[in-house]
């Protein structure tokens, strides 16, 4: 699992990128001010997400040069300021990409992908979490508290195809083709009857009904 440390004076906007990020898979830590990011550079940390104007002494120029002095983690600078000498001071300093506030959590989690992958190689980042859930994909296997989930196949299909479709509704019909495979004579009501195990034992594990349709899971 991957490690991103954010730089951030902005609260919020701190806060949101954590959590999308932490959805995403990656290990989270955060800093408000400089001053607190300059001390953990040795740390093992895989990105850096930099904003460039911070309160405080110390601003995200003096950080990269400090990254840079010390090893070669990828950088990625956020700031509100949409200036070409801005990005051009960036890339002489050594980052590896810029994004302008405002943006989508969904640019920033393509972007961070693909450094992630461009500079670490193809491998997928297959940990999810959800909740308090933890869910490894190639090992089928989801923790609660650092605890395994005893589930049974079809449960952990069911869980995998939500999670990969977040918001995205499926009717019965489709969720019982996905499944159990186009072949299934019986009826629909297994989808019910799965889904209601999941819940039982996933309680955290928001799946929505939609009635007379199907279902979703909510993020």
């Amino acid at each position: 699992m991957y490690n991103v440390y954010i730089v951030d004076d902005e609260k919020d906007l701190l806060n949101l990128t954590k959590r999308y990020l932490i959805k995403e898979g990656y290990n989270v830590k955060t800093f408000s001010r400089g001053e607190s990011a300059i001390k953990a550079i040795n740390e093992k940390v895989d990105l850096w997400l930099l904003d460039i104007m911070l309160d405080g002494d110390i601003n995200g120029y003096d950080i990269i040069k400090k990254i840079k002095e010390e090893n070669a983690v990828p950088v990625i600078f956020i700031s509100a300021r949409d200036q070409e000498f801005d990005r051009i001071i960036g890339l002489e300093l050594g980052s590896d990409d810029y994004i302008t506030k405002p943006f989508s959590m969904r640019e920033l989690i393509l972007r961070v992908n693909n450094i992630i992958k461009r500079v670490y190689g193809n491998k997928q980042n297959n940990i999810k979490h959800y909740s308090n859930y933890i869910i490894d994909i190639n090992k089928r296997l989801i923790l609660q508290n650092e605890n395994p989930i005893s589930l049974t196949s079809k449960e952990i299909d069911m869980i995998l195809l939500l999670l990969a479709n977040i918001n995205i509704s499926f009717t019965r019909e489709q969720l019982l083709n996905s499944i159990w495979g186009n072949d299934y004579f019986g009826s629909d009501r297994v989808v019910d009857d799965l889904i209601k195990r999941i819940r039982k034992k996933m309680p955290e594990f928001n799946i929505e009904t939609i009635y007379g349709y199907g279902y979703r899971l909510i993020e």
